[in-house]
């Protein structure tokens, strides 16, 4: 089978990459071993992150690094024996994490960001799901004045500098907004323009059955197969090989085990994370996600129940699931919100792909014709897919981008 493009990887930023190169023209094959929005496109809070332009940095402060190498934080936590294989990546992240590095960061960020919700509505609306979106907002909340305080100005510089739009609230305003959490936060932050949905795994398949819709091809395939095929690639599948002059990876964190295979070394880390289910008790519930930054996990009210997503967890990708970050949070979230009985057989585990500068890689590989890229979006895989999509979509097809592409090269690093 023969086709204009082919995209490796189904999860969100995978079919928003079908789908935006198959409304500009092209006949494409999105191939996964699984299917769409199986792995990190299916285990996230759900929130389309508008807010999100300042990035995650690597804690330089003394104190907070001795705290997280007793590993025993709710927020952060790793796997020794992982340590040898992610070192390179955490040396260069750490590096990366100052000031300079953050605003540079912000930066290229920022058209991205701003323009993450336009984008899935995008798709939402020829998808006929503009109905899974929650215009509510977020909620960021402190157990503690100081942590509090500290966030309120550090909101006030973000404002002028990025135009991000933060509220604080005191307990009152909390309640006012989330009646049913608890009385154990000293105030919090009101995020208004995120939104969420109920259900992120739904959201990616619905993309895919639009992409299947209009034509896509969506066959079951081993990314690690690719092969330069003369002046194109092929890929072995299901039912044998396909080729096309184009090849996106879009694999999220197993993205660099193809583009190693072909010669393009990449720093790219993993942060993975856990979630679990719960039954909420009586009649409580939440209206948006909402986050406790002292502790480091969200809440957000899904379709299956009140989802608890941990933090970060700093291990080797394909390392044994080791949740004893939900174990910590678990009992730090019933004494914020009524929660009953877990509803998952075991905690689900997602891997975030990571860059030391926590910018995604768009565009094509230097000296590899036809080899294109389109991953690292860390914590914002899910807010950043379609808007990500379109940028590369309009590189490969020389339409004019909508923003400069030059902040997510690859020859960055």
């Amino acid at each position: 089978m023969s086709n204009d493009v082919i995209v490796l990887g189904a999860g969100m930023v995978g079919v928003s990459t079908a789908l935006h190169l198959q409304q500009r023209g092209k006949s494409v094959a999105l191939v996964d071993r699984r299917g769409v929005a199986e792995e990190t496109s299916y285990g996230n809070t759900g929130i389309i992150q508008r807010e999100g332009i300042v990035p995650y940095l690597f804690p330089r402060e003394w104190s907070t690094i001795l705290r997280h190498a007793r590993n025993q934080s709710t927020e952060a936590a790793y796997q020794l024996s992982s340590l040898p294989s992610i070192a390179g990546f955490m040396f260069r992240y750490w590096r990366w994490s100052t000031p300079e590095g953050k605003a540079s960061t912000a930066k290229a960020m920022t058209p991205l960001i701003t323009r993450c919700v336009e984008e899935h509505e995008h798709l939402m609306t020829q998808a006929g799901i503009t109905g899974m979106m929650r215009r509510t907002g977020y909620l960021r909340l402190y157990r503690d004045e100081k942590g509090f305080d500290n966030a309120v100005r550090e909101d006030e510089k973000n404002k002028t500098l990025y135009g991000v739009n933060a509220k604080p609230l005191n307990p009152a305003g909390i309640a006012e907004l989330e009646p049913h959490l608890k009385s154990v936060y000293a105030g919090a932050v009101f995020l208004p323009d995120p939104v969420s949905v109920a259900d992120p795994g739904a959201v990616g398949k619905s993309y895919g059955d639009l992409f299947v819709r209009r034509g896509g091809a969506l066959v079951e395939g081993e990314a690690r197969s690719l092969t330069a095929d003369g002046a194109g690639w092929k890929v072995a599948t299901r039912d044998g090989w396909i080729s096309a002059p184009d090849v996106v990876v879009a694999l999220g964190a197993w993205s660099d085990t193809v583009t190693r295979a072909q010669g393009v070394m990449l720093p790219l880390g993993v942060k993975r994370g856990y979630h679990m289910h719960y039954r909420a008790e009586g009649n409580a519930t939440l209206s948006r996600p909402v986050i406790d930054t002292s502790i480091g996990y969200a809440m957000t009210q899904m379709t299956r129940g009140i989802r608890v997503t941990t933090g970060a967890e700093f291990a080797h990708r394909d390392a044994p699931p080791n949740p004893v970050q939900v174990d910590r949070v678990e009992p730090l979230a019933r004494s914020a919100f009524p929660m009953a009985e877990r509803l998952d057989p075991e905690p689900w585990l997602g891997r975030r792909p990571c860059l030391p500068d926590m910018l995604p890689v768009i565009g094509g590989a230097a000296g590899k014709k036809g080899l294109w890229m389109n991953f690292g979006h860390h914590h914002l895989g899910f807010t950043l897919g379609p808007v990500t999509a379109r940028l590369l979509a309009e590189v490969m097809t020389g339409e004019a981008p909508f923003t400069d592409p030059h902040p997510y090269r690859a020859a960055r690093f």
